[in-house]
């Protein structure tokens, strides 16, 4: 779980280096690695846990549950926390290193958003 995190948090730093800055190819390059981190993590949990194909589809429809309510409520937190930090244009064009811990921020809270449901999961099959 520790390679798929660190792969996140390298892929959106990469993408957010140099990736694209236009308006849909940055969106769509975004969860292009929501969507491969989701599918790494549910596959992984799987994988380790020697799962039945039940389990397979059941571990892939609870990963992209949590990995989309994730990015919903990173959303919701960006919005609000958006007018405190005093932009002088668009995200997008902000240099500064926060820019870049948020990102790892995002990577990281994805990760665990699409773990969390597993781990609750587990807990329920016994």
């Amino acid at each position: 779980m520790k390679t798929i995190t660190l792969l996140a948090i390298a892929a959106m730093l990469l993408l957010e280096v140099f990736g694209s800055t236009s308006s849909v190819g940055g969106s769509m390059s975004f969860m292009l690695v929501f969507v491969v981190v989701m599918l790494a993590v549910a596959i992984y949990e799987a994988w380790s846990n020697g799962r039945g194909v039940m389990g397979w589809i059941v571990n892939l429809f609870a990963s992209a549950v949590g990995g989309l309510t994730a990015v919903a409520l990173i959303g919701m937190a960006m919005e609000a926390a958006l007018p405190h930090f005093h932009l002088e244009g668009s995200l997008a064009s902000w240099q500064h290193p926060l820019k870049y811990v948020v990102v790892a921020a995002i990577a990281l809270l994805l990760v665990l958003g699409s773990w969390i449901p597993l781990q609750v999961l587990n807990r329920l099959r016994g």
